[in-house]
């Protein structure tokens, strides 16, 4: 069965919540972070999902592996940006550890979804 709709991926579903819920903390951060901190975790989160739905809307499934990995990337960034808020005690160790529970799950996904998506092409045996 294929996915006839990007929306439809469970990743890409929490990977907006994760963004959404990544907007709403950085409202909490002093406002001298907004186009610091606060941006980079913003841009992170969002590229996630985004590249997900980029990629899925692509010709071909070796551009949606491309994608994947670009989203699992900044996924990683995202990770770096808010291990780094926590040190210097813009997130407490709480919420950290709930976002990263959360990066962990979708970076599983990712990786999953990768692989299925290449198991897939070379069953082919040539790009679809």
């Amino acid at each position: 069965m294929s996915v006839k709709n990007y929306r439809d991926l469970e990743v890409w579903q929490l990977s907006m919540d994760l963004a959404e819920h990544c907007y709403r903390l950085t409202k909490r951060f002093p406002r001298a972070e907004l186009f610091g901190l606060a941006g980079q975790i913003r841009r992170a989160a969002g590229s996630v999902p985004a590249n997900l739905a980029e990629g899925h809307g692509r010709q071909h499934t070796k551009e949606f592996i491309n994608h994947i990995s670009i989203a699992r990337g900044s996924l990683k960034e995202l990770e770096t940006h808010l291990m780094l808020a926590h040190r210097v005690e813009l997130l407490d160790e709480e919420a950290l550890q709930e976002l990263m529970a959360r990066t962990d799950r979708i970076s599983r996904m990712l990786a999953g979804l990768r692989a299925s998506l290449q198991s897939r092409l070379r069953g082919r045996g040539r790009e679809t």
